[in-house]
């Protein structure tokens, strides 16, 4: 059995990237839903310590655990019932509209994969367009044809 190799994790680097990602969501839970900022503030920067954490257990624990697997962990122990100041964590965390946090992660992971997208369209020239076109065509009539089969199992 082969051992993982552990990733590099930098917390300074995380901590800098997480913090200006929070303040955006800050700005995102105020403007969007209209939460309160200061109910906001208190709940991103618990997810912030929570995330953190996780980084930190991933980091030095002596064995390897992805870090999204440790920010799980930390984050469900800390809510769950019994555990010291449970309740006050979920509320103030309550006060984040998770769609907002959402935003940050999908357009990295657009920006992620349009970076290999581009790759593959050079190698790959017009015919990747007209498989995206099938692919797309596909998936919309398939989903269409489902719903409606549904719609019309339900009588509506």
């Amino acid at each position: 059995m082969s051992a993982v190799t552990r990733p590099h994790i930098d917390l300074a680097d995380h901590a800098a990237v997480l913090f200006v990602v929070s303040a955006l969501c800050l700005v995102g839970n105020t403007v969007g839903p209209g939460n309160p900022i200061v109910g906001g503030l208190i709940g991103i920067a618990i997810l912030y310590a929570i995330v953190m954490a996780g980084l930190a257990l991933a980091k030095w624990v002596p064995f390897y655990l992805p870090s999204v697997a440790w920010i799980s962990i930390v984050g469900i122990v800390i809510t769950l019932p019994g555990v010291p100041g449970q309740e006050w964590i979920v509320a103030q965390t309550g006060n984040v509209n998770f769609l907002i946090l959402a935003t940050p992660c999908l357009a990295y992971a657009g920006l992620a994969i349009a970076r290999e997208e581009i790759e593959i369209a050079k190698t790959s020239g017009w015919r990747i367009a007209l498989v995206a076109v099938f692919v797309l065509a596909g998936t919309y009539l398939g989903s269409a044809l489902i719903a409606d089969l549904v719609l019309s199992l339900q009588g509506a």
